[in-house]
């Protein structure tokens, strides 16, 4: 039986499948970036004036970005930037860095200071094919253009790691403020590339991430699908980006298990209102006001009706059936349910990287 350990939240699980079951572990492995190179890279940041750096997602390539910067203090004697992160993400930084380093909550309601850096690992987005600095900043800070990126999206099926016209609309949109950035490209072994500047110049990464992350497939009928990392899975918000990337990989009539821990919730407020029955697919497609993460409902809906997705998490079952999806109580009984529902001999493709991958068609 093959050991194959996938993540959960901030644990690995062990998926119990019988060699005849698999068909292929997929993950993502594009080539490192040297030490030196990525100290080299860094080398932009003006660490001897007053600098903070907002987390905007905290995974293995944002901590060794810390790492690198703090032990350049270090060297050069200069005081440690102050970190600013949400209130959910600050006790796992805490725990990772040393008690000198200042934490603080990020709450501003503004983002025109130009001592702020903002520090997060680039991500495939299914509005604007990818989610860099710029479109989380546009996200929480751009409503109204929010309501405009969303009216000229492409369809109504996700477009991760493809080129979108309303992307542009993110980069205009952080042009107007003086602020700085660090991007970083990663997989599970490390950092594979690195943009320091402004947020409107990060986005150039998109093409080399989405080359070294495509894999062309055969469409298969039945996946179980990981995000690959903590970051990744902590609302149902963000876990659903790792089927969106792996969506036309999967045949009509298919079945997607996807393994989402969900420890933060459902991470978005059309998705809860949906479930309150104060929000339909039909107002959805026809906005006039931009609600958070109505793209990803309006995703779900289309895509529900080529394939089934199931869902293993500590959501409530009600929401996870008020949302066309399958509750199934743990990676165990993934296994369980294919062999049950499919059939005893049914291949399955596993994706232990969800979030750092893309199926394309062949």
């Amino acid at each position: 039986m093959p050991e194959i350990w996938l993540n959960y939240g901030q644990n690995e699980v062990a998926l119990d499948i019988q060699a005849e079951n698999l068909d292929e572990r997929m993950s993502a492995d594009s080539q490192i970036l040297e030490d030196l190179k990525l100290d080299e890279k860094l080398q932009g940041i003006d660490l001897s004036k007053p600098i903070e750096i907002a987390l905007l997602n905290y995974t293995d390539s944002v901590q060794q970005v810390l790492g690198k910067i703090f032990e350049k203090c270090k060297e050069k004697s200069f005081s440690k930037p102050k970190i600013l992160a949400e209130k959910r993400m600050m006790p796992i930084i805490k725990s990772n860095n040393s008690e000198d380093v200042a934490i603080n909550e990020f709450n501003n309601d503004e983002i025109s200071d130009s001592n702020l850096t903002f520090l997060a690992e680039m991500e495939f987005d299914g509005l604007f094919g990818f989610e860099t600095i710029a479109t989380r900043l546009l996200k929480r800070f751009g409503k109204s253009q929010m309501l405009d990126a969303f009216n000229k999206r492409t369809g109504d099926t996700p477009n991760s790691g493809k080129e979108t016209q309303n992307v542009e609309i993110a980069r205009k949109f952080v042009d107007n403020f003086e602020i700085s950035s660090i991007e970083t490209v990663a997989n599970s072994k490390g950092i594979s590339d690195i943009s320091v500047g402004h947020p409107k110049d990060s986005i150039s990464l998109t093409k080399s991430f989405a080359t070294s992350c495509v894999k062309t497939v055969e469409r298969q009928r039945t996946m179980i699908v990981s995000t690959g990392k903590n970051a990744s899975n902590q609302t149902l918000y963000t876990s659903l980006n790792s089927v969106w990337n792996c969506h036309e990989g999967v045949k009509n009539q298919g079945l997607v298990i996807l393994l989402g821990e969900c420890l933060n919730g459902i991470g978005s407020e059309s998705f809860q209102q949906f479930i309150d029955d104060r929000l339909t697919i039909e107002r959805i497609k026809n906005a006039t006001k931009y609600v958070n993460g109505m793209e990803n409902l309006l995703y779900l809906s289309e895509i529900q009706k080529r394939f089934q997705i199931g869902l293993v998490s500590i959501l409530p079952e009600v929401y996870v059936k008020k949302l066309g999806m399958i509750p199934i109580g743990g990676v165990k009984k993934s296994m369980d349910y294919i062999l049950k529902n499919q059939s005893q001999r049914q291949k399955v493709q596993v994706i232990e990287d969800g979030a750092r991958i893309l199926l394309r068609q062949k």
